[in-house]
């Protein structure tokens, strides 16, 4: 059946699962603080900014006005940026609490808060209150916004405590081309989501510096372990890790140069200052931000992260990369299976 939809934020991700509910056959409307960026969406239907040369569907609406968009909407899509989530969830809430309005929320958004460390789905939870939502839902895996708008095959995970709120959240994004599991691990979801976008940084890195696939592999497969030993001391399943919104997501994001942060790295391997990556690319790199707030989270943790480490003291010390680098082959010989 078809949902009202509103979605909270047109960047490249946000605008192109608005396109495809759209598409689905849902009534969608995309909400953006930008009006040049509403403009074009609602009149040539593109968003050159973040989707080249993409054409969005006629009936999908765009719009600078929040309470507009969320009024009758049984569904709230949240993607937006972890800085920006909490403002964006207290204006949510006011408007909520003025509609007498109980949504269900989804958020697609990657990333721990600076200083709190917080997971998304923490945030949305404190900044929108009980009587303003249904339950909170994470969809997350292996997908770039840009794949998705050519309709190539795609698997993601919709995690929820709730799994009803899980399956509904299924039905409404899967389609032939995009295929929708459920999961319960909301933790283990976030923390996959999140800590992946650090080991892509420094795959693009290696990879800048002129390294090859066994150095990709050995960073990809490490780093995965260091993501699943933060994720399982805050509680998350460990088999969560081997599905989408862990390894699946990591591959992609840590291979693709459809990924940011793998083109932030990739950059920084070349010797380019890191302010300057952070001009260029013009978006939200959001493994820059994680990577302080998870190496700090390790530390109060006791959790071995040698390559959040290693990342932290380059992007936050001003370490050469490849001292970096040499000091993680130089660690001390461990086994494996910790």
């Amino acid at each position: 059946m078809a949902e009202k939809i509103a979605v909270l934020g047109a960047g490249s991700w946000g605008s192109v699962l608005a396109n495809m509910l759209t598409e689905n056959g849902h009534d969608v409307t995309l909400w953006s603080r930008n009006e040049e960026q509403v403009k074009q969406l609602n009149t040539e239907h593109t968003n050159p900014r973040y989707m080249k040369d993409f054409v969005y569907s006629t009936k999908l609406t765009a719009t600078t006005d929040m309470k507009k968009s969320v009024k009758g909407a049984s569904v709230i899509l949240i993607v937006i940026p972890t800085k920006g989530l909490r403002e964006v969830a207290k204006k949510l809430n006011t408007i909520l609490t003025e509609l007498h309005q109980k949504p269900l929320i989804i958020h697609a958004t990657k990333g721990l808060e600076q200083n709190t460390y917080k997971r998304p789905s923490e945030m949305l939870s404190e900044d929108i209150s009980p009587e303003n939502r249904q339950a909170i839902v994470v969809l997350s895996g292996p997908s770039h916004a840009e794949d998705v708008a050519i309709k190539d095959m795609t698997a993601v995970t919709a995690a929820c405590e709730d799994l009803t709120s899980a399956k509904k959240a299924q039905k409404l994004f899967s389609n032939s081309y995009f295929r929708v599991y459920t999961n319960d691990d909301v933790i283990g979801a976030e923390f996959g989501a999140a800590l992946k976008n650090i080991i892509a940084i420094g795959a693009g890195a290696i990879q800048g510096l002129g390294y090859h696939d066994n150095a990709r592999a050995a960073l990809i497969t490490r780093g995965l372990a260091e993501i699943r030993r933060l994720g399982v001391a805050f509680g998350a399943n460990p088999m969560t890790f081997i599905g989408l919104s862990g390894v699946g997501d990591l591959v992609v994001t840590a291979t693709s140069k459809n990924s940011r942060n793998w083109r932030a790295g990739y950059q920084l391997g070349q010797g380019k200052k890191l302010q300057d990556v952070i001009d260029n690319m013009g978006m939200v790199i959001e493994g820059i931000y994680t990577t302080k707030a998870a190496y700090e989270l390790s530390r109060k943790r006791q959790v071995q992260m040698p390559i959040t480490e290693a990342l932290y003291r380059v992007l936050y010390e001003g370490e050469d990369i490849k001292t970096a680098i040499s000091q993680l082959m130089d660690r001390d010989l461990t086994s494996e299976n910790e």
